[in-house]
C-alpha cells in the first residue's frame, strides 16, 4: 500500500519546512547584516554558505520529508534517518558556522563553562554513544517512540550531544583544538568502536526487537507522532507490514548495517581529511615529500 494515503501534511511537513526557511533566513540576516556587531567578524565563504544550506536541506529531508514517515514504518529507514541526523548533519553545521559566531556563542555568559566541560573529547565521545546505545534498548526505544514530547526531547538531546561529540574533531577555533593529529585519529577509531555494540545488537538479533515495528497497537501509537489524528481516524491499518515488503527481521538487520556502513564512510572520509592535513603540517605545508635527500641535490 502506498504511503500517500497519510496525506500531504504527514508526507511533507509544511509547518516544519516553513520553520526551517525562517531559521535559514534569520541566520543569513545575522551573519550578513548584523555581523558588524561581532568582534573579528568576516564575510562567509562560498564553502560555508554551501555547507549550511546543505545541512538545512538534509535536516528537512530527515525530519520533514517522506523519510520521516517511513522511519515509523521501516526500521531500516529509521536507522538511515539517524545516520544522517547524527553523523552527517552535525559536522556540516560546525564547519559552516563561522569562527567568529562560534566564538561569540561559546564566550557568552552561562555557555562558556558548560561548553568547555561537555566538549572535553573523551566525555563528549562517551556521552553521545551512551545515549545512542541506551536509546536502542528495546524497552527504552518503544517508550520514546510512542510519546510525542519524550521523543522530541530525546531527539534534540541526541542531536545536541552529536554536536558536542563532533566539535573537538572538526572545529577550527585555535583555542578549542583539544586534539592533535594522532589524538584525532584515536578519537575517530574510538567513535567507531563505541557505536558497534548497539549496531551488533540490532544486526545479530534472532528476532525483531521493537514493538513499535511489530505490534500493531504500539505501531499505531508511534504513527501518531507524524500523522495527524484526523488522517489516522479515517484509515484501517493492521501494521507496518502493509507498507513494508521486507520481513521484519531482515528490515531490522538492514537498519543496523546501514547505520554502521554510513558511520564507517563518514569516519573514513574525516580520517582522510585529517590525515592529509596532518601530513601537510608535518611537512611544512608541502603536499609532497622529496624522495631525494637534500645532501644529494646539486646547487648550480
Amino acid at each position: 500500500m502506498s504511503i500517500d494515503i497519510f496525506g500531504f501534511r504527514a508526507l511533507w511537513s509544511p509547518y516544519y519546512f516553513a520553520a526551517l526557511v525562517l531559521i535559514t533566513v534569520g541566520y543569513f540576516w545575522l551573519v550578513t547584516k548584523k555581523r558588524g556587531r561581532f568582534s573579528g567578524s568576516a564575510s562567509l565563504t562560498g564553502k560555508q554558505n554551501t555547507y549550511f544550506l546543505l545541512a538545512m536541506f538534509l535536516l528537512y529531508v530527515v525530519k520533514g520529508s517522506p523519510l520521516d514517515l517511513l522511519s515509523h514504518i521501516m526500521f531500516s529507514a529509521h536507522m538511515f534517518q539517524m545516520a544522517l541526523l547524527y553523523l552527517v548533519i552535525p559536522p556540516l553545521f560546525i564547519i559552516a558556522i563561522p569562527d567568529w559566531l562560534w566564538r561569540s556563542f561559546i564566550n557568552s555568559r552561562g555557555v562558556h563553562g558548560f561548553f568547555n566541560f561537555f566538549t572535553r573529547p573523551l566525555f563528549a565521545l562517551l556521552l553521545f554513544n551512551v545515549l545512542f546505545s541506551l536509546y536502542h534498548i528495546p524497552l527504552v526505544f518503544d517508550f520514546i517512540k510512542t510519546g510525542m514530547w519524550i521523543h522530541a526531547a530525546y531527539t534534540v538531546l541526541l542531536f545536541a550531544t552529536a554536536i558536542l561529540m563532533w566539535f573537538p574533531l572538526v572545529n577550527k577555533l585555535a583555542e578549542h583544538e583539544s586534539l592533535s593529529g594522532v589524538k584525532k585519529v584515536a578519537y575517530i577509531f574510538g567513535s567507531g568502536i563505541l557505536m558497534t555494540p548497539a549496531c551488533a545488537l540490532i544486526i545479530f538479533a534472532n528476532a525483531p526487537l521493537y514493538d513499535t515495528f511489530t505490534n500493531a497497537e504500539s505501531w499505531a501509537s508511534a504513527m501518531e507522532l507524524c500523522v495527524p489524528a484526523s488522517a489516522l481516524s479515517n484509515l484501517t491499518l493492521s501494521g507496518p507490514e502493509m507498507f513494508n515488503g521486507l520481513p521484519l527481521l531482515e528490515d531490522q538487520q538492514l537498519g543496523g548495517v546501514l547505520m554502521k556502513v554510513i558511520q564507517e564512510i563518514v569516519l573514513g572520509y574525516v580520517l582522510g581529511v585529517i590525515f592529509f592535513a596532518w601530513f601537510k603540517k608535518e611537512n611544512g605545508g608541502q603536499n609532497d615529500i622529496d624522495p631525494i635527500p637534500a645532501e644529494f641535490h646539486t646547487v648550480k
